[in-house]
């Protein structure tokens, strides 16, 4: 991929010490203020006449919905790119995406959550320590098989045409964290999920691990004008992912931790440039604009960029 145009420019810095400080603070006070929402229903007994499983679903959906209700106000009042505030048009696809994604991700967690052989877990050694020290097992075990299906799918191009669905947006948002083909998303899951199952935890940290990787979604793909500072050489913050969705493959093919960026650190894929602007971001190879044929166009990947050379630009995302 080569960069396609000139640099935009970034949201300009905050000038009060107040707004810097906010800066600094927001990626950690949503993180934890949503946690603290789940660490709730875990400990309490509310509402009454729930499982104790359906009562942690919906505190994690009640925690998620509070993130997202943050993150929607703050992408209106403290964007990190204006530019990325008007309408791209895919709103439709991006929906689209993300309900027939996280459906059929379900269901592929579901499956492998079932077999014979992680039928046991949470009851050995690891399943029995303390449940932080669990999920760090698990996010660290996970990340390594995540780094390296995303990673193949920049690399691999039959794996690309899949990935390049949710890398042909042209602004980052909320809206679109969850635009993934659903076989790019599926593949993922089948990379990462047995590493997590076979250490043993527990299906309460798993349920950690699911939120955690639900909250720092969210968050990476946000336009709001946040610092990682410190965080962003431990977790995957908005200004170390922004520069995975450059064109230019010095600065694109690099941060592909999804929670965590240990895994770019060891093999030499990390990328934090705190004192550089990024530039565009997206594809430099077509995409079309309608739902229904981004999901059949890596089926026909060639001949659809060779066709699309004299298409009408409007029918192109």
């Amino acid at each position: 991929m080569q960069a396609e145009a000139a640099a935009l420019p970034a949201a300009s810095a905050p000038e009060s010490t107040l707004a810097r400080l906010a800066a600094y603070l927001a990626w950690p006070a949503l993180v934890l203020s949503s946690a603290s929402i789940l660490a709730f229903g875990f400990s309490s007994g509310h509402p009454a006449g729930l499982s104790e499983t359906l009562r942690k679903a919906w505190f994690f959906n009640l925690s998620y919905l509070w993130l997202l209700m943050w993150l929607l106000l703050l992408e209106r009042r403290w964007p990190w790119r204006r530019a990325w505030q008007q309408s791209d048009g895919q709103l439709p696809a991006d929906l689209a995406h993300t309900l027939l994604d996280k459906g059929t991700v379900q269901m592929t967690i579901i499956f492998l959550s079932g077999l014979p052989f992680f039928a046991s877990r949470g009851d050995g050694l690891v399943g029995s320590l303390p449940l932080a020290v669990q999920v760090a097992i698990g996010l660290v075990s996970a990340e390594f098989g995540l780094y390296w299906a995303h990673r193949l799918s920049h690399e691999w191009p039959v794996f690309w045409r899949f990935h390049a669905v949710h890398h042909s947006v042209r602004r980052l948002w909320i809206a679109n964290t969850g635009r993934f083909h659903f076989i790019d998303s599926n593949i993922s899951v089948l990379a990462s999920m047995p590493f997590m199952l076979a250490t043993g935890i527990s299906m309460d940290a798993m349920i950690w691990v699911s939120a955690i990787t639900a909250y720092l979604g969210l968050l990476t793909h946000c336009n709001i004008n946040m610092r990682g500072g410190w965080l962003s050489y431990v977790f995957n913050t908005p200004n170390l992912h922004r520069w995975h969705h450059s064109p230019n493959p010095a600065e694109g093919n690099s941060n592909y931790g999804q929670n965590l960026v240990m895994w770019d650190q060891v093999f030499g894929t990390w990328l934090h440039r705190p004192d550089r602007e990024l530039g565009v971001i997206g594809i430099v190879e077509r995409m079309p604009r309608r739902f229904l044929q981004q999901l059949l166009v890596p089926f026909r990947w060639a001949r659809f960029q060779a066709e699309s050379t004299k298409a009408d630009p409007a029918t192109l995302v």
